[in-house]
């Protein structure tokens, strides 16, 4: 993974309308798609669902009754992976009450499929301090119908012992389907909060499917809020990845997996990227049919949305401002870009901070979009952009 800047001759293009014609023209957009969805064919369902539902079996374990202490200073890994390897062969709920469960994340909690993780909401698992250059707090490797709901998950960036590597993990998906995490806050790994991906590699990789986070909040990872590698139909909605820092890419999502395997349809939805190093979003080649739909992008010290080069990138209903470099860059061999009904103000702030001037004066360049000449097929309409000097 790799840091970006905004390339050399990039040619920016916009379009900008007046706010009563603005307006004008979302009313008779939506009127449009409602009338469009309206003949939809049933069959036309979308395959993203907030809440999908996971089959959990019958089991219950509570891992107190395990020996797990949650005190802060016993090591629980051994006490919370009985209980989950005691569920019967059918799975079940293994549930985690108030408390700080400490874990050897060289060994992690392993889940199994069928198995929901059910922690209260001041329940932590917290990795206990190592110098790995990689390591996982929880896993999900090779399962399905997994849950995962409810406290903490918190790495250990502030007390690692070691200096090498970047791939600590608080959570952990690989090769999964049917995932389905929630209400949750994740922070602090040595690397990323959240990893969605494969398992294998090129020809053998298994990628994860039908993964869905609601309601996660990821803050303070040294790598990433969360990294999509080798996927299908991830659905991330009203969730927060904030304050990314300390080894590139430092974004709040990335999605990004190089030659492992490929990425597609991946849905961001009321999502929320801030205050992140790098980029709020990042988008790279082997990844198609992404779309950010009402998703606010501000402060990152990069772009609101960085895509070099994935194949169908659609930003809607979004607000990406006041980012240090653009709001949007497109770069590389990105191709089939809709860019429709976003507020992209205010932008390429870091000339604005480094010079003491306010980042809302109006400028005598546009700051809002970048568009290499490589790229191709590229909409863009109905978009609030930065106001110029008169």
């Amino acid at each position: 993974m790799n840091t970006h800047s905004v390339p050399k001759g990039a040619q920016a293009r916009f379009t900008q309308k007046s706010g009563n014609a603005r307006n004008k023209l979302l009313v008779a957009i939506a009127v449009s798609l409602a009338l469009c969805a309206a003949a939809a064919p049933a069959s036309a369902a979308n395959w993203w669902n907030p809440t999908p539902t996971i089959s959990v079996g019958p089991g219950w374990n509570n891992v107190r009754d395990f020996g797990a202490m949650g005190n802060g200073t016993t090591d629980d890994t051994a006490a919370i992976q009985a209980a989950i390897n005691a569920l019967p062969a059918s799975g079940g709920t293994v549930v985690v009450p108030d408390g700080t469960y400490m874990i050897n994340a060289l060994q992690a909690i392993n889940l199994r499929s069928n198995v929901h993780l059910a922690m209260w909401g001041n329940a932590y698992l917290k990795a206990i301090p190592n110098n790995a250059q990689r390591y996982w707090v929880v896993k999900a490797w090779n399962v399905n119908n997994v849950e995962i709901s409810g406290g903490h998950i918190v790495g250990e960036r502030t007390q690692h012992t070691g200096t090498g590597g970047e791939w600590g993990y608080d959570l952990n998906i690989s090769g999964s389907s049917h995932v389905y995490v929630h209400d949750i806050q994740i922070s602090n790994a040595w690397g990323d909060g959240v990893l969605v991906g494969g398992t294998g590699s090129g020809a053998t990789v298994v990628p994860s499917t039908d993964v869905t986070l609601n309601h996660v909040r990821s803050s303070n990872n040294r790598r990433q809020g969360l990294s999509i590698l080798p996927a299908t139909r991830v659905y991330v909605a009203n969730s927060v990845f904030s304050q990314s820092n300390g080894t590139a890419p430092q974004s709040g999502i990335d999605i990004e997996p190089q030659t492992q395997g490929t990425t597609q349809q991946v849905r961001l939805e009321n999502v929320t990227l801030t205050d992140n190093v790098g980029n709020g979003l990042e988008i790279h080649d082997n990844v198609s049919n992404v779309v950010a739909n009402s998703i606010t992008s501000q402060n990152n010290h990069g772009s609101g949305v960085y895509a070099g080069g994935p194949n169908g990138v659609t930003i809607t209903n979004s607000n990406l401002s006041q980012n240090y470099l653009f709001g949007v860059t497109l770069d590389s061999t990105t191709s089939n870009v809709q860019i429709v009904g976003n507020t992209l103000q205010w932008n390429g702030d870091a000339w604005f901070y480094a010079h003491n001037v306010s980042i809302f004066t109006p400028g005598t360049e546009l700051r809002d979009i970048s568009i290499a000449s490589t790229v191709t097929n590229v909409t863009e309409s109905y978009l609030l952009l930065s106001p110029l000097k008169k």
